[in-house]
């Protein structure tokens, strides 16, 4: 067991690597744990779910496969780049190796995008079902005042905790994702159970093999909203390659990681649809998962249903807010990690102010970047919530797709580009064969990826995309928040480019070759892009 008030062991000078972070810190269980994690699947799952069923029907079990696909691929992709790279910057460097330093750091620059963006909805969640868990109905209201505050004192107090140390991060990240898997998995036998012993619901029926047949799906766009409403749930995986240099043998460990929990999580989601959906239905009256005023959390609507009004049956329902809470809390934590190395990496590398670059002297962590992740992260949680109007929260969930397809996409496509053709070095070639894992599938992946980075963008612009609405008023047009937000956050991020190339050194150095390094040479001379 673990205290929360003791840090890492103090790590000597040979516990450090290149850039000050405690290397070897982690092992293979603490990573998976940390991709896990920072799906949060528990919540997404059930947030996501009674959308998918509204446009799809019963195929939404074949949904959650083909949204898997793309995402499958893109970490071949990611574990092929760590193999000759670990390093914190993954995205950021990886790019700028296979495109230039601009596409790296914008690239980088998604990431801190899509996390800002997401930790206001995390927190939110974290701090309402604490009240809903204490029997408080100020849970039931997202924009009340002590919401807001818990809200703005987890992210705070789980930054602190960041900065402690990578090992305490990790151990409290085992804790909750044992919590949260087991009661997920929990409800979803549960619900099987009363389906196959005749107790569900008069809408209840037997698992069909022909809720995995897409072509069941009768209207195509229907089938692309459904997979693109799910492809996101996945995101998050790739935070175990943030904090790969702190990781034990951390060219091999991260990747597979990181392939593990997406495994993990397409198995969780899969059993947890079949049996949501035999339990429940589809129908969009009562207790149907695609009843809109469901939609929202499933999970929250079942859990009476399942798990009956007997003692121990409350005792499941407590467990499930239970669930939520430490998926929420899981998530903001693991969230701060790979923005933190981005910036701390980015930082290290020339691509940001100096101070980015600093890893503290006792833990050994980005505490500058980790602190300035956290306060920008509750500095925006609380302006969406006192001017966003009661919808920008949920609207920037839905805006973090924009970036999270562009810097996926993207770094996929940089495996493909660095595994082939002139940038190849020898030493990584497979002679003569078609380098289907490191090339080919990452290629599909990053492609589908940002082309669902630009089916978001484009459907957002519709002002009934989303919540909110903005008016432009010298166009005379509304636009939907989430275009604002999504593509808006990424537009932000080109006069901050242009800043950079004009002061920051790793622009006039050209600091990345464009090539992978060689393996004996793992930081690259600096040569001009």
């Amino acid at each position: 067991m673990f205290s929360l008030v003791t840090s890492d062991p103090h790590s000597t000078p040979q516990d450090r690597g290149e850039k000050g972070l405690h290397k070897g810190a982690l092992g293979f269980v603490d990573s998976v744990s940390i991709g896990v994690a920072s799906t949060g699947p528990a919540y997404s799952i059930a947030a996501t779910l009674g959308f998918v069923a509204a446009a799809v029907a019963w195929q939404a079990p074949v949904v959650v496969l083909l949204a898997f696909v793309p995402v499958l691929f893109a970490a071949f992709g990611y574990d092929a780049l760590n193999r000759a790279e670990p390093d914190a910057g993954t995205s950021f460097v990886w790019v700028s190796r296979a495109f230039g330093m601009p596409w790296g750091w914008m690239a980088g620059w998604a990431i801190i995008v899509a996390d800002v963006l997401v930790m206001a909805s995390l927190a939110q969640v974290a701090s309402q079902y604490t009240f809903i868990l204490l029997g408080s109905d100020i849970g039931s209201d997202p924009h009340h005042p002590a919401v807001l505050l818990l809200g703005v004192g987890f992210i705070l107090c789980l930054t602190w905790l960041a900065v402690r140390g990578i090992l305490l991060t990790a151990k409290l990240q085992v804790v909750l994702v044992v919590i949260e898997t087991v009661v997920l998995l929990g409800f979803a036998v549960a619900a099987l159970v009363r389906v196959y012993s005749g107790t569900g619901l008069p809408q209840s029926r037997p698992v069909s093999w022909d809720w995995f047949n897409p072509f069941a799906v009768s209207d195509p766009s229907a089938l692309v909203t459904g997979v693109m409403l799910m492809v996101f749930i996945y995101w998050g995986w790739d935070s175990v390659l943030s904090v790969n240099e702190e990781t034990k043998d951390s060219r091999r460990t991260p990747g597979l990681a990181a392939l593990c929990s997406t495994v993990i999580l397409v198995s969780v989601y899969v059993l947890f649809t079949v049996a949501a959906q035999a339990f429940a239905g589809v129908s969009d009256e009562g207790l149907g998962l695609a009843n809109p005023d469901n939609a929202d959390d499933v999970v929250a609507a079942l859990g009476g249903a399942v798990f009956g009004d007997s003692v121990a049956g409350q005792i499941a329902v407590a467990a499930l807010v239970i669930m939520v809470l430490t998926s929420a809390t899981a998530s903001t934590q693991t969230t701060i990690l790979p923005t933190a190395r981005t910036t701390f990496a980015m930082a290290f590398h020339g691509a940001l102010p100096k101070t980015f670059g600093k890893a503290h002297p006792r833990f050994a962590t980005p505490h500058v970047s980790t602190w300035t992740m956290g306060l920008l992260s509750a500095g925006l949680y609380v302006a969406m919530d006192l001017f966003g109007g009661g919808g920008m929260v949920l609207d920037a969930v839905a805006a973090c797709g924009v970036a999270i397809g562009f810097y996926y996409g993207l770094t996929a496509l940089a495996s493909a580009r660095l595994y082939s053709g002139a940038r190849l070095r020898p030493e990584h070639a497979t002679a003569g064969r078609v380098d289907v894992r490191r090339v080919v599938l990452p290629s599909i992946g990053g492609v589908l990826l940002l082309g669902a980075s630009v089916w978001t963008a484009l459907a957002s612009f519709d002002p009934d995309f989303g919540e909110g609405v903005w008016r432009i008023p010298w166009l005379g047009i509304e636009v939907g928040a989430v275009f604002i937000l999504g593509v808006g956050g990424m537009g932000l991020g080109l006069p901050l480019l242009w800043w950079a190339r004009h002061t920051m050194p790793a622009f006039r150095a050209a600091t990345f070759k464009r090539q992978l390094p060689s393996s004996t040479d793992l930081v690259a001379d600096e040569v001009r892009d």
